[in-house]
């Protein structure tokens, strides 16, 4: 075994991290998690993050990788929801949680991102501390017990989080697999690579491609508590990273540096970039190949289908804006409303085809979730069109989901937040460009006669309710709101001033 981790300036060998991982399988297994069980982690960017996720592979128990910007009402009902046994997470952030009935084991808050969010990095009175227990335990011995994953959580059409359920069999591969599979044929590491990680670990694609490279053979990885552009040129060249995570809001922040801080440091080791969640513009990504070379891949990904599709910088520069052909084994076809499928180049439905897309339903669904499902295909809700060249382009939502920084709003979840401020009559939630963070949120509301609002006073009543991501940055006040004879905001019209010119629509 070979491959080291590295964070907050400490290095630990795999021999370490593996002894480390087996001895908090331990202490689930002395806490009664059994396979198939589900642990929830409420982390920022750590190496322990990915030494709970391999403790959970050892006993075959399934996670579910919380929010950490959530509000505590958010996280409990995907606690309740997800059926889990265990909350584990750094200290500062499961102190709201002490006294509640789940078994709660903390991990004491690493001194970096505790001096950058002013938390104590001490166990907090009334929480288990779960590395004092690491030392007091014999490590679970044998081969890990098949891999159940991640137990991802994603806002349906209702905004309501919902669990993405692997629909399995006995027989059923090892989802370990799949992550050697994507070491290899995506992010095509090799023996001595490094990986680097910045964007959080409870999103979906930033985590599995962290195990990926974990998966791969004698590969190092370099985790960021969070994303600073100059500290990660300085890692580029200090630690000769290879590989890295890196999505469009991180290349905004990278092409704001001065001229004289790009320059002053070396990043030729750096050789491939993945970037999904959110659409690239064409105008980054050709300044990004400009400045590091044709290093930059996209790929159309969701938590519930993988990755789908994946394009070079060479391929991007000659058909910008595609998100690239579907990768070996998957297959994309693109439907209307009638399930007939559409020519070469005629936008509709995008469904795909692939090991995963056929084997997942929701927890808590509302409605039918027939159209999502067609002859072994799915889709989650995104327009576009192929190309005679097999290249996808993604031109709309069915959903109104707002992309914003890489995460994924959804406007009813919002808005149903918004109608219960005092003086709001009516209101909707779109997302309008944004050249920092791909969209931003906007409100438009209508108000009770004789009242007046603004956006301070809109956030001060939303931030108890709403995680801070959520919360709109700009405020429209309207007379009235367009809406059809059936009473849906025809939101179209509110976000079409907001897209002129833009050359892209989400």
């Amino acid at each position: 075994m070979s491959g080291q981790l590295v964070f907050e300036n400490h290095s630990l060998s795999r021999e370490v991290f593996d002894d480390r991982c087996r001895r908090r399988a331990a202490v689930l297994q002395a806490k009664r998690v059994s396979p198939d069980d589900t642990v929830a982690i409420l982390m920022r960017n750590d190496s322990a993050y990915l030494e709970m996720i391999e403790a959970c592979r050892f006993i075959g128990a399934r996670y579910v990788a919380l929010n950490w910007h959530g509000s505590k009402t958010e996280t409990e009902h995907i606690l309740e929801d997800s059926n889990s046994c265990v909350l584990i997470g750094h200290s500062d952030l499961l102190q709201e949680f002490a006294g509640t009935e789940i078994t709660l084991l903390a991990i004491p808050t690493p001194a970096g991102i505790a001096a950058s969010y002013g938390v104590s990095v001490e166990i907090a009175p009334g929480l288990e501390d779960f590395d004092q227990l690491l030392t007091t335990i014999l490590p679970v011995t044998g081969a890990a017990e098949k891999t159940r994953g991640l137990f991802a959580y994603t806002s349906g059409s209702t905004g309501r989080p919902k669990g993405i359920q692997r629909l399995s069999s006995p027989d059923a591969p090892d989802r370990y697999g799949m992550y050697q599979d994507l070491a290899a044929n995506f992010l095509f590491l090799k023996p001595g690579d490094k990986f680097f990680v910045a964007a959080p670990m409870y999103h979906s694609a930033p985590n599995t491609l962290t195990l990926s490279a974990l998966a791969g053979d004698g590969v190092d990885i370099i985790i960021a508590a969070q994303f600073n552009a100059e500290q990660f040129l300085a890692a580029v060249q200090e630690q000769g990273i290879t590989h890295a995570y890196i999505v469009p809001i991180m290349m905004v922040r990278l092409l704001k540096l001065p001229q004289a801080v790009r320059d002053k440091y070396d990043v030729s080791s750096l050789r491939y970039t993945v970037s999904t969640g959110s659409p690239c513009p064409v105008d980054v990504k050709a300044a990004m190949i400009e400045w590091f070379g044709p290093i930059f891949n996209e790929s159309y990904g969701a938590s519930e289908l993988g990755f789908m599709t994946l394009v070079s910088s060479r391929e991007a520069l000659l058909k910008p804006g595609s998100v690239g052909r579907a990768r070996p084994g998957t297959e994309i076809k693109i439907f209307n409303d009638e399930r007939v499928e559409m020519a070469v180049g005629e936008a509709g439905s995008i469904y795909i085809r692939s090991p995963l897309a056929a084997s997942f339903s929701y927890t808590n669904a509302e409605g039918s979730l027939e159209d999502q499902h067609l002859s072994g295909f799915a889709t989650v809700g995104d327009i576009g069109y192929v190309d005679d060249e097999g290249y996808l382009f993604i031109s709309d939502r069915k959903k109104e989901m707002i992309i914003s920084g890489g995460a994924n709003i959804f406007p009813s979840e919002i808005e149903a937040e918004l109608i219960q401020m005092p003086g709001v009559l009516d209101c909707a939630v779109f997302g309008a460009p944004d050249a920092e963070f791909g969209e931003m949120i906007v409100a438009a509301v209508v108000l009770e006669a004789g009242q007046s609002t603004d956006i301070t006073q809109l956030k001060t009543f939303l931030e108890p309710r709403l995680a801070r991501f959520k919360i709109p940055r700009k405020l429209d006040v309207h007379d009235s709101l367009p809406r059809e004879d059936s009473g849906k905001i025809f939101k179209k019209h509110l976000r079409a001033p907001y897209w002129e010119n833009q050359g892209r629509s989400i």
